[in-house]
């Protein structure tokens, strides 16, 4: 029994890297390797970053995928969140944890991008780039208030996607989580299927705060933010956060350095995960 056990993980662990294009081998990976910290969007958790984090490992890189509060398999529940500080609160804990000497390669996803952007104001000196793919980007000449205005101006049918109204019916809604049909049309659909089964299975409610709690959580300065690199990635196809929207975004804030993965949808690690992984490979050789 022992033994069919073992023989059924190396079995799945191959079938695994096959799918991704990674042919197992014996050999060690480089030691030369960065650190790359992963951030996922709303919704979502570090699970979602499974196929981008195998290619990254097998590169030879060293990476840490983070769930934020009340995601993936943090255990806080929703309610537990009293302001968006609580939900950045895994990223700022393991960048203070991290040793003065290591600076690592910040990755965010979506709305992920609010949580590296602090993290940039609070530890400048430990992030050698900072990476937003298809991600919300405030900065010193775009506050978050300007930039969530322009985000729901742009937004479009919210189809089934769940919102709940603990203050009242009223009052603006507190969490959300997005539908299935919703996240199979806007967020999934150049992705393959079984992504979209997993993320239907694994997608938790995100706490909505308040415009005023988010300006207040992302002050920017010039002195600390502003000195960390950053890349953009475009994901062409992107349904939710549209292309118009990302140059928008990156008109009012540029990057250092501009890139675009052709016939992505909003889960670029899902939809292009070899292309994102290249990208990502060649970010952290510039910026090393």
């Amino acid at each position: 029994m022992e033994l069919s056990k073992k023989y059924f993980m190396r079995i799945s662990f191959f079938i695994i890297l096959s799918s991704l294009g990674i042919e197992s081998t014996k050999e060690e990976p480089p030691r030369t390797g960065k650190h790359f910290v992963l951030i996922h969007g709303a919704c979502l958790g570090a699970w979602s970053w499974y196929k981008l984090e195998t290619l990254l490992k097998s590169s030879g890189h060293n990476v840490t995928a983070l769930d934020l509060g009340a995601s993936g398999i943090n255990p806080l529940q929703v309610n537990d969140l009293q302001s968006s500080s609580d939900y950045f609160k895994p990223l700022r804990d393991f960048m203070e944890a991290l040793p003065f000497h290591e600076r690592v390669i910040l990755v965010g996803h979506s709305y992920g991008g609010y949580a590296i952007s602090q993290a940039m104001e609070y530890f400048p000196s430990k992030i050698s780039v900072a990476v937003f793919a298809t991600a919300f980007m405030p900065g010193l000449t775009l506050n978050y208030s300007t930039l969530n205005q322009m985000r729901v101006s742009q937004q479009g049918p919210q189809l089934d996607n769940h919102f709940t109204y603990d203050q009242g019916p009223n009052n603006p809604p507190t969490t959300l989580i997005f539908g299935p049909l919703y996240s199979a049309s806007e967020l999934f659909p150049l992705s393959p299927i079984e992504d979209l089964t997993l993320a239907t299975l694994l997608l938790r409610p995100l706490r909505l705060f308040s415009d005023e709690d988010l300006s207040k959580q992302l002050m920017l300065s010039t002195k600390k933010y502003g000195s960390v690199k950053r890349v953009f990635i475009i994901a062409e196809k992107d349904k939710t956060m549209k292309r118009d929207f990302q140059l928008w975004m990156i008109e009012r804030n540029p990057p250092n350095d501009v890139v675009e993965i052709k016939g992505s949808d909003h889960m670029v690690m899902m939809s292009k995960t070899i292309e994102l992984w290249s990208r990502l490979q060649g970010i952290a050789e510039k910026y090393s």
